[in-house]
């Protein structure tokens, strides 16, 4: 039963009798001052804004505007009559400009025909090639046919649109638009993983603006660096009621002192443009970092979160992804909401659906097919319908 008071029914604690790590987590419910955190309304207005901070200034960066004045939506195209009859799909753009030029991000929406109510979304952040959003028919990394079918608008974007994934010294993209001219970059100016966060909110925004879609419930997902990208974007927005992220890994849902597969080092290393400047100070020094992902994990409470995990995707470091949502549980036990309800590792091809936590582990590799999105369908029919 989910408790509404602004007060726990127990004081929330972090000595959980789960998996002993051999190394300390930074706290949940400590603030910077020292002050411990132990009611619904403290996290909320004091810890919770340290935490996105911690993350904006060492980790991912922070954008230097939140919807920009001017943001405008225009509808390119509509197609009826997609699987027999079952959806239309609308092609949108999102207009944007600043004092550096302007963009545009494209969006597809695929709704089914038939519903005399709103419905909900899963909004893709798809970082893959564009082929793989831009079609009329569904392929297992974007089963458009299936989501459609359980009753749900299927909405993607694709990434390049508002940053390309390349490190040109941050001139291309909503960094270049949103420029100051001769101003030079801060070491917390945001990075790629912040600015297509940033494109998944704007996308957002036009949602609010389509009565076919209800709101309340839209989840946003991401596979990969998408799945860090869909983390971020749910810590920051609470618009969206689920956040799912598809093998994650390394500042995704991965714990960063866990120190398997992909490191900080080695992610700044490949992906120098990912995150912000400061992120480099931690490279092999993760336990001087100031936050880790179990705390991402929490910003997301009392929202609903899933994380998928897959056996053989040691790069991604599947067991660091499930500690990190153990220890984001004390938040959600904090609103009094049930989590992941094991303290053990499962078996692949285990289900965790009955919390506010959902989890998966999928036999197989470093992938997002047809297998996950009925899992997370699943979840959605479970708790929404």
């Amino acid at each position: 039963m989910r408790n509404n008071s602004m007060h726990p029914m127990h004081p929330p604690t972090e000595n959980t009798p789960r998996q002993d790590l051999p190394f300390s987590l930074p706290p949940l419910f400590l603030s910077e001052t020292g002050e411990r955190i132990r009611t619904i309304e403290e996290w909320r207005e004091k810890r919770r804004p340290q935490l996105l901070e911690l993350f904006r200034t060492h980790v991912y960066g922070r954008a230097p505007v939140e919807k920009p004045a001017g943001l405008h939506f225009k509808v390119d195209a509509t197609i009826p009559g997609l699987f027999s009859g079952k959806a239309v799909r609308k092609e949108v753009s999102i207009g944007l400009s600043g004092p550096g030029g302007e963009g545009r991000i494209k969006v597809f929406v695929t709704l089914p025909t038939g519903s005399a109510q709103p419905v909900p979304a899963f909004l893709l952040i798809c970082h893959l090639p564009p082929e793989l959003i831009d079609l009329r028919e569904s392929t297992p990394f974007w089963p458009v046919e299936e989501i459609i079918k359980r009753g749900y608008a299927a909405v993607t974007f694709y990434t390049a649109d508002v940053d390309p994934d390349e490190h040109d010294g941050f001139h291309n993209g909503v960094h270049g638009v949103f420029a100051q001219p001769g101003e030079s970059r801060s070491p917390d100016a945001w990075g790629t993983i912040a600015a297509w966060a940033w494109g998944a909110r704007r996308v957002m925004d036009y949602l609010e603006s389509e009565p076919a879609i209800d709101c309340r419930r839209v989840a946003v997902a991401g596979h990969s660096r998408g799945g860090k990208t869909a983390l971020w974007t749910g810590a920051n927005d609470e618009r969206f009621a689920l956040v799912i992220s598809n093998s994650s890994g390394c500042t995704g849902a991965a714990l960063a002192r866990h120190m398997r597969g992909e490191t900080v080092e080695k992610i700044n290393t490949a992906f120098p443009h990912w995150f912000c400047e400061n992120y480099k100070k931690f490279n092999n020094r993760e336990e001087q970092l100031p936050v880790d992902q179990h705390q991402l994990l929490a910003l997301i409470a009392p929202r609903r979160l899933y994380i998928n995990s897959a056996s053989e995707d040691a790069w991604a470091d599947p067991e660091g992804e499930f500690l990190s949502c153990l220890h984001a549980e004390p938040v959600y036990s904090l609103f009094g909401l049930p989590g992941l309800g094991v303290t053990a590792m499962p078996e692949p091809g285990t289900e965790l659906h009955e919390g506010h936590l959902g989890y998966h582990l999928r036999k197989g590799g470093h992938e997002l097919g047809l297998y996950d999105w009925q899992r997370y369908l699943d979840y959605a029919d479970r708790h929404w319908q």
